[in-house]
């Protein structure tokens, strides 16, 4: 199968493989010297898809009973990403699997509040209900459960059968056709950063770093070290156990910048799939966490003096007829194509900051002078700009958005991140000239906070076509209660510099 971006081992802890081999003799020990890297040819011709094709409701149900299934996790991402849904027993999901919830689970803030009505949103005062339809490819068990559990992923439709136009996967599905009208066929691959932290129970108190197997919690940088990835062996164990039985694939797994920071990188697919996977993935490593006595957090910011935590895209597009990246010739030369998708990157990114910066913690990452990027330059190899061509073969040429945090909904995110390329295909947006040393060290040329995000997305009319007036509208207010409600809460910082000098 062609593909645009590379096709990749995967790595999994020398632990974790251990103990795979060990429970099934047919699979190969590796010599001691090569345990770091593992290639599966299952993995290395294909990219990650959502899983096993399911084509009917019956085929659903024989998967259901040759697992032993009891209970199924009814599940579709709100606005935040958050899972919602309902629980109930696999016969009465056979037996109707089309459910209703109220339509304003796509309205409700990260904080559990509703915002206002006005000009471009109204509540549906009502409070009626739409219906959810499985996505029976998205069938998978639920590996941390006790008793034998499945989960699948639900679309939203109105009363009439449409679609809701706010709910998440159809924002991704709107973009998808878009590009599909025109020949082309997106193809992503997420990386996914994240904290281990100690158990946090009481919010005022600062997150730290949690301990390892050496008793002693980590003080300095360790990125890329093996050495503090296996510190956490018998966690990285479960994350790679209940990912394979879910048939979400890992590519590598790193140590990143900050203490107890890890990034699991995803393999290369169709947007939809993997924005499925990462919705999944954050869940499966919460649990896995859990069961070792950590948590495992997502936010942008989560500690002063550490780096920030980022959801890096890598896009690339293909010819849906011939399955050729179109961001490269057939002298293996990049194309117009190529660097309008970057002009268009470079000049609409800022208006979709409030998708890829979500929450007011967000902002916090982007810092001059450190691992994140504070404008959208681009350049070649570059890590310190906002848009990054990695080194590649000229069929995986791609660019990479390194603006995303890793808070951000993966569906809205990847959706906000394509929208802007294609609308530099779309105009033929010239970009700027590459940028070959340090891009973080100016000035900070994206929003500086969700208000002013929010109001750059509500102010571009291109945006607003592209994702519809409905689903702006309704992003705006959500961010606007959201900001209320964090202006409510008091700061150590305001206690600290003005309660005896003002």
């Amino acid at each position: 199968m062609s593909n645009s971006l590379h096709s990749r081992g995967t790595f999994r802890p020398a632990v974790a493989r251990r103990r795979q081999c060990a429970q099934n003799p047919r699979l190969p020990r590796t010599d001691s010297n090569l345990r770091c890297f593992v290639t599966r040819a299952d993995q290395t011709s294909n990219p990650a898809s959502s899983s096993a094709t399911i084509p009917s409701l019956d085929a659903a149900r024989a998967w259901l009973k040759e697992r032993r299934i009891e209970d199924i996790e009814c599940l579709v991402p709100d606005l935040a990403g958050v899972a919602r849904g309902k629980m109930m027993p696999v016969e009465k999901f056979l037996t109707g699997p089309i459910m209703a919830m109220p339509g304003s689970i796509f309205t409700q803030t990260i904080a559990g509040d509703w915002p206002r009505d006005d000009e471009s949103f109204q509540s549906d005062q009502a409070d009626r209900d739409i219906l959810l339809e499985p996505d029976l490819n998205t069938l998978r068990v639920v590996p941390w459960e006790d008793d034998p559990t499945a989960q699948i992923i639900h679309d939203a439709r109105n009363a009439d059968g449409g679609p809701v136009e706010i709910a998440p996967r159809q924002v991704l599905r709107r973009i998808l056709d878009i590009y599909e009208r025109r020949g082309w066929r997106p193809v992503v691959a997420p990386e996914l950063e994240f904290y281990l932290v100690r158990p946090n129970k009481d919010p005022d108190y600062p997150l730290e770093p949690p301990t390892g197997r050496s008793g002693r919690p980590e003080a300095a940088r360790q990125s890329y070290s093996i050495a503090a990835i296996n510190e956490f062996d018998d966690l990285f164990d479960d994350i790679y156990d209940f990912s394979e039985q879910q048939n979400l694939e890992i590519d590598t797994l790193i140590h990143e910048e900050g203490a107890a920071q890890m990034e699991i990188n995803l393999r290369h697919g169709d947007p939809l799939a993997l924005a499925d996977q990462v919705f999944l993935f954050k869940r499966t490593i919460r649990e896995a966490a859990l069961r070792h006595d950590m948590y495992a957090t997502f936010m942008a910011k989560p500690m002063s003096g550490e780096p920030g935590s980022a959801m890096h895209i890598h896009q690339s597009v293909n010819d849906a007829a011939t399955g050729r990246n179109i961001f490269t010739d057939a002298d293996g030369e990049p194309t117009a194509a190529f660097f309008a998708f970057i002009g268009g990157s470079q000049r609409f990114l800022p208006a979709v900051a409030s998708i890829l910066a979500p929450y007011v913690n967000s902002y916090r990452r982007l810092q001059r002078r450190s691992s994140a990027p504070v404008n959208t330059d681009w350049g070649y190899d570059n890590r310190t700009v906002g848009l990054r061509v990695p080194n590649s073969a000229p069929e995986a040429r791609r660019i990479e958005n390194r603006i995303p945090s890793s808070d951000a909904n993966p569906y809205l995110a990847i959706a906000a991140s394509l929208a802007c390329g294609y609308l530099g295909m779309l105009g033929d947006i010239a970009p700027a000239e590459p940028v070959s040393g340090g891009a973080n060290l100016d000035e900070i040329d994206l929003p500086r906070g969700l208000l002013e995000a929010v109001a750059l997305l509500e102010g571009c009319e291109e945006l607003v076509d592209i994702f519809g007036p409905r689903f702006v509208g309704t992003y705006r207010a959500v961010k606007q209660a959201e900001f209320e409600t964090f202006m409510q809460v008091i700061s150590p910082w305001e206690r600290e510099y003005l309660l005896l000098n003002v």
